[in-house]
């Protein structure tokens, strides 16, 4: 059995989903129905966010970060390797500046428009 979080127009569910064997023996009559619960807070900002923010501009993995809080950065200049679709996309700085916050990790998933880095 695996067990997974689905949210749904903001409504959290648990659902537990059954492996079968492959032949189409369908319970649903036994299933029980799955429970609401509340959802969990977005977690708080960091304090010392830059005014410059770096989104993603996709959906997809953070493969590595090549950038660290406080070193300059360039305009052009690549801060995250993002993976998607199975390709390796440049996340780069877009302007020059100081990099204030680094908001993911290597092996993040993130949504397309998430805020990746922060600059000054």
């Amino acid at each position: 059995m695996k067990n997974y979080t689905i949210t749904v127009n903001g409504t959290v569910y648990d659902v537990t989903v059954e492996e079968g064997t492959g032949s189409a023996a369908p319970a649903a009559a036994s299933a029980p129905k799955a429970a609401p619960k509340t959802a969990k807070p977005a977690a708080p900002k960091a304090a010392g966010a830059g005014a410059v923010k770096v989104n993603a501009p996709m959906p997809g993995k953070i493969l590595s970060v090549k950038a660290s809080v406080g070193q300059a950065v360039k305009k052009g200049d690549v801060l995250l390797i993002l993976e998607a679709m199975k390709m390796e996309n440049e996340v780069v700085a877009p302007e020059d500046g100081t990099v204030a916050s680094i908001d993911v990790a290597a092996g993040d998933s993130v949504e397309a428009g998430a805020v990746l880095a922060t600059l000054n």
